[in-house]
């Protein structure tokens, strides 16, 4: 009788836990700060109204070796930007969740200060693709990793 105590239990603990054991996976989390692939900067990535956005938090050189003043923005396309400074800038702009792991957008590369058509993907836990495209088959993507 114990016997079929315990298997009852054992078979009714089972049946509790089978939501939990057979949920689809969770997209992986792509907020938090993240380490850009030249590790020259840092991107801080927050939720943005069901979107991902993302500003540079941080420059491995913050200031301009000639002046020793903040980097600017002076490639933006925009001329009323290029007298701010590059950190704080937004580099990942209101990407839209796509399905699984990914958020399609636009993203802001201020090394030539345009605007790409884009995409986040977590390829991991700690680690992300960016990618900006021209044009479809013109893209250029750097892997992220998760950073403190």
């Amino acid at each position: 009788m114990k016997l079929l105590h315990i298997t009852a239990a054992a078979i009714a603990s089972t049946i509790a836990l089978a939501p939990i054991l057979i949920a689809p996976a969770q997209a992986a989390d792509p907020l938090g700060t993240w380490l850009a692939g030249d590790k020259k900067g840092k991107i801080r990535i927050v939720n943005c109204g069901g979107a991902i956005c993302g500003n540079l938090a941080w420059l491995a050189e913050p200031n301009d070796p000639a002046t020793n003043q903040p980097k600017l923005d002076d490639k933006n396309a925009d001329p009323s930007k290029r007298s701010r400074p590059l950190v704080g800038i937004p580099i990942v702009l209101s990407m839209k969740p796509s399905g699984g792991d990914k958020w399609d957008g636009q993203v802001y590369n201020s090394r030539d200060g345009q605007t790409y058509s884009g995409s986040f993907t977590m390829t991991g836990p700690n680690t992300a693709e960016l990618k900006g495209c021209v044009a479809v088959v013109m893209c250029k993507s750097e892997t992220w990793t998760r950073s403190n």
